[in-house]
């Protein structure tokens, strides 16, 4: 049997005749381009949420549905889609196993095999993190892990930086084990089924997918261990760390302070300064946040969030003074001595670091506009941007997915923040709510849902809501967390960028970029024009989401096999692993989002890393495609 690309020399004659056997470009075709292009500029530029901007490509199409070819009901079918569905089914399915505690069990085990010895650190997060992903969702489990894995390091005088890339990096090479791994292979399936009439079977890729998995890992292990770098000291503190010496100051409430007989919320709330009181002290005891209605007396002790000039002002606006053993804050004592009392007083139970993830409802809030404080009973000492660590001024900042906030909270509202689904805290705290009970349940209808699509017997969407019936009538999941349990964010956009997979279909657009495309044929070798679609969706990926790229890119990719007279599966499965694959930036995937401001990475960090190993996979990928579904 002729090997499936061997057509495709053939077609290299008839394409050296260059663009003129292009599709010609028509008013429809044109518009929908400048939507596509309108869309992929929002997304790149982030002015609107990734949601909302695929939402409004979707209302546009169907507005101009008379030139577009987009009916409304096709405009909205993104929303009865098989994949839509199925996503939203499989991550009620993977939130119910997580409430099991079942990753933190597996994370615990992993810290005890680990130990202190970096490179089994390495290989114990690489295996926690990639095998469950092939199942379950990883976006929860990398959210449940880096607090793991955060803890592992600092314990044993580790690095977070050197252990964070590489868990995103593991799940993301776990997902591309199974059809059901990502979002993205499920949308894949669908637009596959639609255009060529092949979905993927569960385990359709499993053996390229174990092929990356195991070359991603090597690479981990060896080079990649060598250039991921320690952006975060294992012997820092956080008040070292956040550079809180310089803005965290005690001072001592004067006899005749206008702040005396005022609550903190209210004397702050008359002054324009950018200032916070941490803490307060009155007769050797001490208050823990929330502090905004507690009274102020003469005689109190306030540790305040403030630079120097702010603090100048505080002293002369409201009667307070500097602390003799802390005025250091004026720079007549040295820093050591200062971070020193700073550390004293902010014992490390009390400051936690949490992460902002994309589904939180604080992204494009600012403190201020969301009442953090008195919402979360908590202060905000410090926020780290990436590597930029932001302390002053940042009550008025709009909170991106990924941002890491320090804060000052007492042990009850640390609790309470690790079961809030608007953070990932970097912590691992004792969590009652747990259903471990419930662990041989779920595992077993995680099992039955993988075994029933597998087989045939249930097609995966009727699987996997099956699944959650299940789950709930095992009580895994109450009912009240369905919907609670869903980041609509990700379902929204399914949703709403599916229809300009639809658009470009049927106004030719597809046709015409696929035909584009495939004239690369006329001086590349066939593996090489895979290599192409490789390359353009990774580069489509890392400036917009991945769900996003496969319905873009499929249908090109489709086309141009369609041009060149070949088999275009090969094709479908190079754009579905390299929509999985932006390793070299931390916005085209949202796991490397979600690690960006726990490592304290620079966006360079991820090219340095992951440019390497994505232009190793390019090839191992493309080849074991050649390979495996060769002659």
């Amino acid at each position: 049997m002729a090997h499936p690309l061997t057509p495709m020399v053939a077609s290299v004659a008839a394409l050296q005749t260059g663009v003129a056997s292009l599709p010609p470009v028509t008013l429809e075709m044109a518009v929908v381009f400048l939507v596509v292009v309108a869309t992929f500029v929002l997304f790149v530029t982030e002015a609107l949420p990734a949601d909302i901007t695929a939402i409004m490509s979707m209302v546009t199409l169907v507005v101009l549905g008379p030139v577009t070819g987009v009916s409304v009901e096709e405009g909205f079918s993104g929303f009865a889609n098989d994949a839509t569905l199925t996503v939203l089914a499989m991550l009620i399915i993977s939130n119910g196993v997580q409430r099991t505690g079942i990753v933190q069990i597996l994370g615990s085990k992993m810290a005890v095999f680990a130990g202190t010895d970096e490179r089994r650190q390495l290989l114990a997060t690489v295996g926690v993190a990639g095998i469950p992903s092939a199942f379950l969702n990883n976006t929860p489990i990398v959210a449940m892990l880096i607090p793991v894995v955060s803890d592992l390091a600092r314990d044993s005088r580790v690095s977070p930086s050197k252990l964070l890339i590489p868990l995103s990096y593991a799940s993301m090479f776990g997902g591309m084990l199974t059809l059901i791994g990502t979002s993205t292979n499920i949308l894949a399936s669908e637009v596959s089924a639609r255009l060529i009439d092949r979905p993927f079977s569960m385990f359709e890729f499993t053996h390229l997918g174990l092929l990356v998995f195991v070359t991603g890992t090597l690479y981990l292990l060896t080079v990649g261990r060598r250039l991921v770098p320690e952006r975060i000291s294992a012997d820092e503190g956080y008040v070292e760390e956040y550079d809180l010496g310089a803005y965290l100051t005690e001072v001592v409430v004067d006899a005749d302070s206008p702040m005396a007989g005022q609550t903190v919320r209210s004397a702050l709330d008359e002054t324009p300064l950018d200032v916070d009181v941490v803490q307060l002290f009155r007769d050797g005891e001490s208050f823990s946040p929330p502090l905004t209605d507690a009274v102020v007396h003469p005689g109190d002790r306030l540790l305040v969030r403030a630079d120097l000039d702010t603090l100048r002002m505080l002293m002369a606006m409201e009667g307070v003074s500097l602390v003799p053993e802390t005025s250091s804050a004026v720079g007549t004592a040295s820093p050591t001595a200062e971070t020193q009392t700073i550390e004293a007083e902010l014992p490390q139970q009390s400051l936690v670091e949490v992460v902002v993830p994309s589904w939180s409802a604080l992204v494009g809030e600012t403190l201020a506009s969301s009442t953090f404080g008195e919402r979360y009973d908590a202060t905000v000492l410090a926020i780290r941007r990436g590597p930029d660590v932001v302390n002053e001024r940042f009550d008025r900042m709009r909170l991106r997915s990924g941002d890491t906030m320090l804060l000052r909270a007492s042990e009850s509202a640390i609790d309470r923040l690790a079961s809030n689904r608007d953070f990932i805290l970097l912590r691992e705290v004792e969590e009652k709510s747990y259903r471990t009970s419930k662990i041989p349940v779920a595992v077993a209808i995680v099992v039955a849902v993988v075994g029933l699509a597998t087989f045939d017997v249930l097609d995966i969407l009727v699987a996997a809501f099956g699944g959650i019936v299940a789950m709930v009538l095992a009580d895994v999941v109450h009912p009240s967390e369905l919907y609670d349990s869903v980041p609509w964010d990700v379902i929204f956009l399914l949703a709403g960028v599916i229809p300009l997979g639809i658009a470009l279909e049927q106004t030719g657009g597809a046709d015409f970029i696929g035909a584009l495309v495939a004239s690369t044929a006329a001086f590349l070798p066939p593996v090489g024009v895979l290599w192409v679609f490789y390359a353009v969706t990774v580069l489509v990926t890392a400036l917009i989401s991945n769900n996003a790229s496969v319905v873009l890119m499929i249908p090109v990719a489709v086309e141009a096999a369609r041009t060149l007279g070949v088999d275009p599966f090969p094709f479908v499965l190079a754009v579905t692993f390299a929509a999985s694959a932006d390793f070299s930036t931390p916005i085209g995937y949202q796991t490397n989002l979600m690690v960006y401001g726990p490592g304290g990475y620079r966006f360079t960090d991820y090219a340095r890393v992951g440019a390497p190993l994505q232009l190793l996979l390019s090839v191992v990928t493309v080849g074991g495609i050649a390979l495996f579904w060769g002659a």
